[in-house]
């Protein structure tokens, strides 16, 4: 009788545990696409933008601001890919510097960058995914 009370109870538990650990297909797809985000990151943007997104000094600026990433997240695709002349504003400092244009990644490892950036550092956009990142594209080139 007590062997069939622990059987019941170690069943439970993990039927339990096994239903909880069960992810969303969106959620997981997030994941991979936020893993792949740091190897690309870590690749092509980590050298100037730090590997804890903070920047370099006055020159180059840091990744840590929320409030810019989450307002321009339909701008960070054409940025990553084309680079960037001008001033910015993060975090109330001025930088003026060029940001090259990655032009050879494609739009699924700029998915992930923005993926990995976007949900880094202290920010919090959420799933971006590789339709978005095209729209955003075909959106920046016809203006």
């Amino acid at each position: 009788m007590r062997n069939k009370f622990i059987y019941i109870v170690f069943a439970f538990i993990t039927i339990s545990m096994l239903i909880l650990s069960c992810q969303s297909a969106q959620e997981i797809e997030q994941a991979r696409y936020y893993i792949n985000g740091k190897e690309v990151y870590e690749i092509h943007c980590q050298n100037c933008h730090g590997s804890k997104g903070e920047g370099l000094a006055l020159l180059i600026p840091p990744l840590t601001d929320t409030a810019y990433i989450s307002r321009n997240t339909s701008q960070l695709a054409p940025i990553i890919k084309f680079g960037m002349k001008g001033e910015i504003i993060i975090n109330g400092q001025v930088y003026d510097g060029d940001m090259p244009a990655e032009t050879h990644l494609s739009s699924i490892e700029i998915a992930y960058i923005i993926n990995y950036i976007g949900n880094s550092f202290g920010n919090n956009i959420g799933f971006y995914s590789q339709e978005q990142v095209e729209e955003d594209l075909k959106n920046f080139q016809t203006q």
